[in-house]
């Protein structure tokens, strides 16, 4: 080893799903939403005076905190915007993740969370989901610096009610828990009115799954104004201008059409119900998914072959090596109702049906 990589802070990174550039692919691995954004979004990317992309952005990008506060009844002082979900809970994980007590998450959760702990060296413990992938809020009753877990599930799907997230919640008044709710648009109840109650609260969500935006990159957190200002402090910190003048005005245009992010994420909860319904059929077997992916095994075949078989006919899905007791299932994101009938009768042919 050199000297100078004695000081270089190594750490294993995220590893991003495969984005593969196919025109003919169907692409289930990445949990896109199959659908355009909403109209304003081309509107806007139409009339757009690129003059403006010479100055900088409203480093407050008060136009979307606003739009995105009006729309879930929040202030905007309770609403902090960021690159992607994933840049928010980076920047969450700098600002309230400072104990020298362990944090906890899910050992089967999204993969992002350890990376983030051991670039920034924080403790952490994974606690064991049960063998049906289950969250239980008591292993959670423990001493810790912070807590952080997704509701749906990521990559299980498996939702949290409402009154176990506030179980976590309440059980824990001396840290900040951090509910990264980046697919309850597909089901359950969100966990944002818990922000009223608790002072120690924070619900994460992105543009990039319901919206159709995840080449936008915009994600966003509500909390109450004193977490909201100890975030921006750290943000203002790190990069005044995150977020750019077109993204701002794009996530504006998207949030604003309520009728249209109703209609797309109805009609991919009508087609994951559909989808799990013929999985049944053919014996899969997974958990009642509430986001718009499923996480199926099959008793029967070997899924890693499955796996390679799809990626010949160029239908890709997600397979995960880690930890070792989930390497047997796939993430099968939900695509358009005929992306998913081309995907079932090509199982239906795989198992001879």
């Amino acid at each position: 080893m050199r000297k100078w990589e004695e000081n270089v802070r190594k750490v294993t990174p995220y590893t991003p799903g495969e984005q593969p550039k196919l025109e003919s692919m169907i692409k289930l691995n990445t949990n896109e939403n199959p659908y355009p954004p909403a109209p304003g979004v081309e509107k806007v990317l139409r009339s757009f005076d690129v003059n403006r992309l010479r100055m900088y952005p409203d480093p407050l990008v008060n136009d979307l905190r606003s739009a995105i506060a009006k729309r879930y009844g929040m202030t905007v002082d309770q609403t902090f915007v960021g690159v992607g979900s994933d840049d928010v809970i980076a920047m969450l994980f700098m600002t309230f993740f400072n104990s020298k007590k362990p944090i906890l998450f899910p050992d089967i959760t999204y993969s992002f969370y350890d990376v983030w702990a051991d670039m920034l060296r924080i403790p952490y413990e994974q606690i064991p989901l049960d063998e049906q992938f289950q969250l239980h809020p008591q292993d959670y009753c423990r001493d810790n610096g912070g807590i952080i877990f997704p509701n749906p599930n990521a990559p299980t799907g498996e939702l949290l009610p409402l009154s176990a997230v506030e179980q976590i919640v309440q059980a824990n008044p001396d840290v900040v828990v951090i509910v990264d709710e980046a697919y309850i648009d597909f089901g359950g109840k969100s966990a944002i009115g818990l922000i009223e109650k608790y002072d120690n609260v924070i619900v994460v969500q992105t543009f990039s799954k319901s919206r159709s935006l995840a080449g936008s990159r915009i994600g966003y957190c509500f909390g109450n104004p004193t977490l909201i200002k100890y975030l921006n402090d750290v943000k203002y910190s790190f990069n005044s201008y995150t977020m750019d003048a077109l993204t701002i005005a794009l996530g504006t245009a998207a949030v604003n059409d309520e009728d249209y992010f109703a209609q797309t994420t109805a009609k991919i909860i009508q087609t994951r119900e559909w989808t799990k319904t013929q999985l049944k059929r053919l014996g899969f077997v997974f958990g009642d998914s509430m986001s718009n992916f499923i996480f199926a095994t099959h008793p029967k075949i070997d899924n890693i072959a499955l796996f390679e078989a799809l990626r010949e006919e160029q239908i890709f899905v997600r397979h995960f090596n880690h930890p070792k007791r989930i390497a047997p299932y796939l993430r099968i994101s939900i695509g358009t109702q005929e992306e998913m009938e081309k995907l079932i009768t090509f199982l239906e042919n795989y198992l001879n049906v």
